[in-house]
């Protein structure tokens, strides 16, 4: 679990220094690596958290901060790196707290030293709020609060420089060797480059065409000219400095001009991005590949990749270097602006293909162009075109789950361009499902007025559409039942009159939903249709949403069975979403239909699932209108009823334990055995638990929660939760019942 990128290279040397930073996380829940740009800290901190992978059941998890320029988002960029939900209804900050208060992962900061005081405050809040948070910082600049650890990162140790610049230069240069007429040199050209990793990288790429005497005479005219001939007390990032400007002299006019425009990408980026945005005016479009190319092997470009695409990035030097050169050529304006064009254009044609395939691939391509979006909506110049992309936008904020930020970007985008526009009119609908999904009824209210004026003014159909469609919503959500079936039944009207098929689906499962709770007879009709509209054009996301509505309307009228398949179906069309309200309303519709059916301790369970869910992105039943929390709290009852209070939070305690809609989801479809104690085998078979684990499983067999357990072994609720998956994978069951059924059958003794 987590999301460190996997090496592209070997790891050369540092095998002390990596000893000693893996005993500091150890025994620190903070540990700084400082030390001069190109020192290797970032390389370090990657090498140590992924050998120390196995310590952290929650997972290990880089924050890469080199794109974020405003301190107020270091909290944003550490939610969106762990996958925490932004629901824009609590502080980021907040919603980390809550995150992170049982759970226990480490958190590698990377690049600090621009955000310090934000670094510094955050880590301090979140460090005070979990207890079982570790933190690994890089930075130039130590943090400075109490119980900080700083390791400063050494140069390289002699023999390690040679090492790692005979690697490379093999990798461009097979014959390459350090023999011993030219080991005196190699070591002079590394102690000159400071014995800097990222120094020496840059340099190997050069040593394809010069050899090492021809690199050494020209690296010391160039520093000559930044020292005056003292080399004794050159800096490390004067160093740098010379080298990034030899290796920029040296590159091709076109060389230069595509790394002076890649500069604008925030993070990384892909092909596609880099041939639209910098091809033009000296570069061809199809230039840009054979560039990068050799941009890659010269070192100034990184291949890297994101949930296995492929992608770029330029190291935070290099970026800003470009920065500082295109600035200077007149060429920066037009760049951003194209930049903003790029990412306007695929925002619009992922929004104009949701009704359809690719759904799951267009949400991760936007999560991965995340920080060139935000980058994108802070371009000033055309607040319109602003406008257009925080509305095409739309399925990042509300299904992408990042509400948050949307609501965030809506506010001042909207506030910047009053204008009343068509570019207006759509993006003030699609802040105002944003605001229904945060439970905010005053402000969609406010903005559906105004975009149901400008769509009468501009006498646009689709605006008005949609306006229909979430007033609908918005009249549900207040239990105003029959005002929602009529705004709804006459915006499936509009949608289909329009051939839009999204907006049809959207609204047929809502008004699926506002059908059940008035207990109109054509719930399960409408629920059908919805279904079998979304299933004609592939849209997944339509369809788990129609199946969960369809689901409660058969609930409704006494079919458990039904409504579980349904409940089942849905949640499974929702795997890989990480979609929270989703998969928690599917998970509710099965409790529910699960304690109407006698299980009330897989009920219990899945309540549990659900709690968790709601929990995570701050929200509550209740903010989607009074039907669901009445329901809610009958099942609860029902259930508490069965079990009794004790088991009731047992099994709510065993539900939440999962920490993602995703890990939710397999939990919830895994296979239920019958609850039959299975007859003893004529010869025992051996135990398959470790000693660990019979543990355990003895304090299941005595009703325990994961907690007391953690209490009881004097470990983490997580590492419990993980031995209780083992039992559960090891022994073929699916609930703690069969555990402690085993457990008395069989009476393991407990070493």
């Amino acid at each position: 679990m987590g999301n460190l990128p996997a090496a592209l290279t070997t790891f050369v040397g540092r095998h002390r220094e990596l000893a000693e930073v893996r005993r500091g996380l150890g025994t620190t829940r903070l540990l700084t690596l400082t030390g001069a740009g190109g020192i290797g800290k970032t390389r370090l901190a990657l090498e140590a958290a992924a050998a120390s992978a196995p310590d952290f059941a929650d997972g290990v998890w880089l924050v890469d901060l080199a794109p974020v320029t405003d301190p107020s988002s270091t909290a944003n960029a550490l939610a969106t790196a762990l996958g925490v939900p932004d629901p824009g209804t609590r502080t980021v900050i907040d919603q980390l707290t809550d995150f992170l208060a049982h759970r226990a992962p480490l958190v590698v900061l990377d690049n600090c030293e621009h955000l310090i005081d934000a670094c510094a405050e955050l880590a301090h809040t979140l460090l005070s709020a979990s207890p079982g948070l570790r933190i690994l910082a890089t930075s130039r600049r130590t943090l400075g609060i109490p119980g900080e650890r700083v390791f400063i990162v050494p140069p390289l140790a002699p023999d390690d420089a040679l090492e790692l610049l005979r690697d490379l230069v093999t990798a461009v240069r097979p014959e390459f060797r350090i023999t011993d007429g030219n080991r005196t040199q190699v070591r002079q050209l590394c102690d000159g480059l400071d014995r800097l990793p990222f120094a020496i990288k840059l340099t190997a790429s050069r040593l394809r065409t010069l050899t090492v005497d021809e690199a050494l005479n020209r690296l010391e005219d160039r520093f000559r000219l930044l020292t005056t001939g003292s080399r004794v007390h050159r800096p490390h990032q004067r160093t740098l400095r010379a080298l990034i400007d030899w290796s920029h002299e040296l590159c091709t006019p076109a060389e230069r001009l595509l790394w002076d425009r890649l500069s604008v990408f925030a993070g990384d980026f892909g092909l596609d991005a880099a041939e639209d945005v910098c091809a033009g005016d000296g570069i061809d479009r199809d230039e840009v590949l054979d560039l990068l190319d050799r941009l890659v092997v010269q070192s100034i470009v990184l291949p890297t990749e994101h949930e296995g695409r492929p992608r770029y990035r330029l190291l935070e030097t290099i970026r800003q270097y470009g920065r500082e050169r295109l600035a200077e050529s007149g060429e920066e304006e037009e760049l951003l602006r194209r930049h903003r064009d790029f990412f306007l254009a695929l925002a619009e044609r992922l929004a104009d293909r949701w009704c359809g395939p690719g759904q799951q691939e267009g949400l991760v391509r936007l999560r991965a162009e995340h920080a060139n979006l935000r980058a994108a909506l802070d371009c000033g110049g055309d607040p319109q075109a602003v406008l257009e992309l925080a509305a095409a936008l739309r399925f990042h904020w509300c299904v992408g789950g990042f509400l948050g930020e949307g609501r965030r970007q809506f506010d001042r985008v909207l506030a910047a361009a009053p204008e009343p526009t068509p570019a207006r009119a759509r993006a003030l609908w699609a802040a105002a499902w944003v605001a229904l999904l945060q439970g905010d009824l005053a402000a969609a209210h406010r903005w559906l007025d105004e975009a149901g004026e400008l769509g009468e003014r501009l006498d646009d159909p689709v605006v008005r559409a949609y306006v229909q469609s979430l007033r609908g919503s918005h009249a549900y959500f207040g239990g105003q039942l029959e005002e929602a079936v009529s705004w709804l039944e006459s915006a499936v009207a509009a949608h289909t009159a329009l051939d839009e098929e999204g907006g049809t689906v959207f609204t047929l499962f809502l008004l699926t939903a506002a059908h059940t709770a008035s207990k109109d007879p054509r719930a399960v009709e409408t629920g059908r249709q919805a279904v079998a509209l979304a299933e004609a054009h592939g849209d997944r996301w339509g369809r788990a949403q129609a199946l969960w509505a369809l689901g409660h309307a058969v609930w409704a009228r006494g079919d458990d069975e039904e409504a579980m398949t349904l409940a089942r179906l849905s949640l499974e069309a929702q795997r890989g979403f990480n979609e929270y309200l989703g998969a928690a309303v599917a998970l509710e519709l099965l409790a529910w239909s699960t304690a109407s059916g006698g299980d009330h301790e897989r009920a219990g369970r899945l309540l549990g699932a659900v709690r968790a869910l709601f929990r995570d992105i701050g929200a509550s039943l209740e903010t989607f209108g009074p039907y669901r929390s009445e329901q809610h709290a009958r099942c609860e009852e029902a259930v508490v009823r069965a079990l009794g209070p004790a088991a009731y939070e047992n099994a709510l305690a065993e539900g939440g334990s999962h920490r993602s809609p995703d890990e939710a989801i397999a939990y919830a479809l895994r296979t239920e055995p019958a609850a039959a104690v299975p007859a003893p085998a004529p010869a025992p078979a051996p135990c398959p638990l470790t000693s660990r684990e019979r543990e355990v499983a003895a304090l299941v067999a005595e009703g325990m929660s994961n907690q007391q357990i953690a209490s009881a072994l004097g470990r983490s609720p997580r590492t419990v939760h993980t031995h209780v998956e083992n039992i559960l994978a090891k022994l073929g069951f699916a609930s703690r019942a069969r555990i402690a059924s085993w457990w008395t059958a069989n009476q393991a003794p407990t070493p």
